[in-house]
């Protein structure tokens, strides 16, 4: 009797050892806790610089399913879609109809790809794809530290357009006819004491504020796809499928006092927006804050009222941010501040003399592009400044490619261990 009860039992341990060395035993044995770790360390190291075949077979097929979702969306929105497309066809007719109109066409034609490059750029900055681009060092910045240089060298922010905003050139005055070159010099000597005058804090805010108000409504639209997120997976009851708003539900249920200072800060913002609401949200999205993702994470939750959410995050972020770092960017590039700089960098050690060069070097480059007249040749040397500037723009965009190449593969994969976690418990 035992005999056969060893025999019948050393069958079924083949069998368990089998199915462990194939996982299967494995996967419906383990805590989920170790279950989610294993599967969290299996999609971070699906990188492409790991394993880039894989990756970018994983990514392929992820972007395939979502083409796939984004075509069935817009099927079931047909009647739209079409009614855009009966639009955009008359605005085309009328584009290419010559005509009186067409002054005005030209004027909302430039206007419109210049909010839709600004909104682009502040989505790309704040919608979570990848690492994010950080598109405000990379070209708001630049460009409202450009205009406010330009704007104290010249005298005026009245710049041709074109070539502005492409490039940007100081507004040719007209002199008077004078008898000698002299009174010339000092006609235009004055002209330009008159003109310095005039630049003010305000003008130059007023210069940039389009774009600055463009790129901060393109944050705020980035900022709600968390929102939406965490919305459906309250309505529907289902389990999360995102990992930050399982970090955000375990938060919740979490009723020990936390340690960390970045666990305190979440749990601040998470109070903060759930006791005070609209202004909670405002507060959030005003000032320079990593941790607003959780800001949207929790309205979802909580079913906050979509226009309360979103009519905060606008204004706190293309309003109120956006002047906060606009003039930041104007008062540290402002003329002034801008020689200081460039005396202090002078008065380094042994490399002051050395590392002062080249930026004085850049800044008179720039000066002089300020007065080159248009149809004029350029012949101005490329200074090293600039060079490693755009070197680390390609960089810092190439890194961003690469990260969602990264994300949409471990999307993909993460998509994978569901189908089959759920396959093994349907068993």
């Amino acid at each position: 009797m035992a005999k056969c009860g060893a025999e019948g039992e050393l069958p079924q341990r083949r069998l368990g050892i089998k199915e462990q060395q194939n996982g299967e035993l494995t996967d419906s044995e383990l805590p989920v806790d170790d279950r989610k770790q294993r599967d969290r360390e299996e999609r971070e190291a699906l990188v492409l610089w790991k394993k880039p075949l894989l990756t970018l077979h994983c990514f392929t097929l992820e972007l395939l399913i979502t083409l796939k979702g984004w075509i069935c969306r817009l099927w079931q929105q047909r009647q739209t879609v079409f009614g855009l497309l009966i639009l955009l066809i008359l605005l085309s007719i009328a584009y290419r109809i010559e005509g009186a109109h067409q002054k005005y066409v030209c004027y909302m034609e430039k206007k419109t790809l210049w909010c839709a490059y600004w909104l682009g750029l502040g989505i790309l900055s704040s919608v979570g794809l990848g690492t994010g681009l950080h598109t405000f060092l990379l070209y708001l910045g630049p460009h409202i530290a450009s205009v406010t240089l330009a704007a104290y060298e010249c005298g005026s922010v009245d710049f041709p357009e074109p070539p502005y905003p492409d490039q940007i050139v100081c507004p040719q005055q007209e002199a008077p006819a004078s008898d000698s070159d002299a009174e010339q010099v000092g006609v235009e000597a004055v002209r330009s004491d008159t003109l310095q005058g005039k630049v003010s804090l305000w003008t130059i805010i007023s210069k940039v504020r389009l774009e600055a108000c463009m790129w901060g409504a393109g944050t705020a639209i980035g900022e709600l796809p968390p929102y939406f997120m965490a919305r459906a997976a309250r309505l529907s009851g289902s389990g999360p499928d995102d990992d930050d708003y399982q970090e955000f539900e375990e938060m919740l249920d979490q009723t020990e006092p936390v340690q960390d200072f970045s666990s305190r800060a979440k749990v601040a913002v998470q109070k903060l927006i759930q006791k005070v609401g609209f202004f909670g949200i405002l507060a959030c999205a005003s000032i320079p804050n990593p941790l607003f993702d959780l800001a949207g994470i929790t309205c979802g939750h909580f079913l906050v009222p979509f226009w309360t959410f979103f009519g905060a995050t606008l204004i706190g972020k293309a309003v109120i941010k956006m002047h906060i770092q606009k003039l930041f960017v104007i008062i540290t590039f402002s003329k002034h501040i801008v020689e200081q700089m460039v005396s202090l960098i002078g008065a380094v050690p042994l490399l002051g003399a050395a590392l002062q060069k080249p930026f004085r070097e850049y800044l008179e480059a720039q000066k002089a592009k300020l007065h080159h007249l248009t149809g004029e040749s350029n012949t101005t040397e490329e200074n090293w400044l600039s060079w490693l500037f755009e070197k680390v723009v390609v960089i810092m965009v190439c890194f961003f490619v690469c990260s969602i190449v990264n994300s949409m593969a471990q999307s993909y994969t993460k998509r994978k261990q569901q189908e089959k976690y759920s396959e093994s418990k349907a068993e």
